[in-house]
């Protein structure tokens, strides 16, 4: 899936147009994602927020109740983490939010630690028909 790309490439071509109104395009694809693993995860997200853009990151924080613990759950609604409760907090951000940031970054020619995100960048081959 790479060997139409480079061809074009090395021509120094972006594009093919042929006689019959199809053309063969090369399209850069970008992807980020934030890493499963808990600790890479954590520096993903503060290597985020210490950039200044932890606007990006959501929140959710959940906390488990049993059966006939309809009372806590309204307590702890009522009066959050003062009444004692430990709620836990999972931090994400969506895989497109932060593929727009990466693509918007390597265009502004900043980098990325590929050590701390899954960071991935290839030429798509697009071929279109004429019709």
């Amino acid at each position: 899936s790479e060997v139409i790309p480079e061809l074009l490439k090395e021509q120094g071509l972006n594009e093919i147009k042929l006689s019959d109104g199809s053309a063969v395009a090369i399209k850069t694809e970008y992807r980020a994602t934030i890493p499963k693993d808990d600790f890479k995860r954590e520096q993903a997200l503060q290597w985020l927020r210490d950039q200044g853009l932890g606007d990006i990151v959501k929140n959710n924080v959940s906390v488990s109740f049993g059966r006939g613990e309809d009372d806590k759950a309204q307590q702890l609604l009522d009066l959050a983490a003062s009444n004692g409760f430990q709620p836990q907090q999972k931090s994400d951000v969506a895989w497109n939010t932060l593929t727009a940031l990466y693509q918007e970054r390597v265009k502004a020619g900043l980098d990325m630690p590929s050590d701390v995100f899954s960071l991935w960048i290839k030429d798509k081959t697009k071929i279109s028909r004429k019709k």
